[in-house]
C-alpha cells in the first residue's frame, strides 16, 4: 500500500541555493617568496600593476606583520584577480 501523501512533508516549493560560509575553492593561489621579491614585485607580476601589493599584504596578515619584510622560502596567498 502506498505512503499517505499527508505524512509526507510538501517540498515542492524548496529551491536550491548556494548559501556557505565555506571560502570558494580557489579565491587565491600560494606563491612562493624568492630571493629579491618585493610585495610590489609580486602584485606586478599577478596583477599588472604594482600598487596592487596591499591586496597581497592584506591577504597574508596572519604572517606578514610588515609589508616591507617578506623572505625567501615564505608562501604568501594571491588572492584571485578581480
Amino acid at each position: 500500500m502506498p505512503p499517505d501523501d499527508d505524512d509526507m512533508p510538501d517540498f515542492s516549493d524548496v529551491q536550491g541555493g548556494a548559501s556557505s560560509t565555506a571560502p570558494e575553492a580557489k579565491a587565491y593561489e600560494v606563491y612562493v617568496v624568492k630571493s629579491g621579491d618585493s610585495l610590489s614585485k609580486i602584485a606586478k607580476q599577478h596583477y599588472g600593476n604594482a600598487n596592487a601589493w596591499k591586496r597581497i599584504f592584506e591577504a597574508n596578515t596572519d604572517i606578514l606583520k610588515d609589508p616591507n619584510k617578506i623572505f625567501p622560502g615564505q608562501k604568501l596567498k594571491i588572492p584571485a584577480k578581480g
